[in-house]
């Protein structure tokens, strides 16, 4: 067997994944990456959130921050929604020195270290309010609902299953990094 086959087999299991996933799969990861984020925030002085382990990284509040824009600017495009940040106010809580559709892609880290809260309840709200957006849509889809293509700047176009689970490992790993840099924080202000 090619090398080829192999990593086509790989995708082609990914696929069955997402099709599964209609039943309730991407609820039931959306609900750990809900706790992880919990996880990560809850409890949490803002100090800390907003701390960065050197001048280049990440905060805690980037990362959630990052993963819910994303999320809910992919969400809302594919479900032809206003996105939550400016429906419901949440940049106008945030007010950051930011573009209002800034989603922090690309951010340099200047920019990254632009984005900080006075408490975790503001990244929470913001977080939970995409969190229940996102179920809700995810709930209404059919299986021939996940090749729909809802982006055609790329090649191949992207589909709305992949979309899906590009958004869910967007927010697995920053909410992952998130546990870490908090775990990280709170070691050396034990110290």
């Amino acid at each position: 067997m090619k090398a080829t086959d192999v990593i086509a087999d790989g995708f082609g299991r990914i696929r069955e994944v997402v099709y599964e996933a209609v039943d309730g799969v991407p609820a039931e990861l959306l609900g750990r990456i809900r706790e992880v984020v919990y996880e990560a925030v809850d409890g949490v002085p803002a100090e800390l959130l907003n701390a960065r382990v050197d001048p280049a990284a990440n905060s805690i509040t980037w990362l959630v921050w990052h993963l819910t824009r994303i999320q809910d600017d992919h969400i809302a495009a594919a479900a032809g929604l206003e996105q939550a940040w400016q429906a419901d106010g949440w940049a106008d809580r945030f007010d950051l020195p930011l573009p209002a559709a800034s989603t922090g892609y690309g951010h340099s880290a200047r920019q990254a270290g632009t984005v900080r809260v006075d408490s975790g309840d503001l990244l929470l709200g913001y977080f939970d309010a995409v969190h229940e957006r996102t179920l809700a849509f995810v709930r209404g889809l059919a299986a021939a609902d996940l090749d729909r293509v809802v982006d055609e700047r790329w090649d191949p176009p992207v589909t709305l299953g992949v979309r899906l689970v590009s958004v869910l490992a967007d927010d697995l790993q920053h909410a992952g990094q998130a546990a870490f840099v908090r775990g990280v924080l709170e070691r050396g202000a034990d110290a």
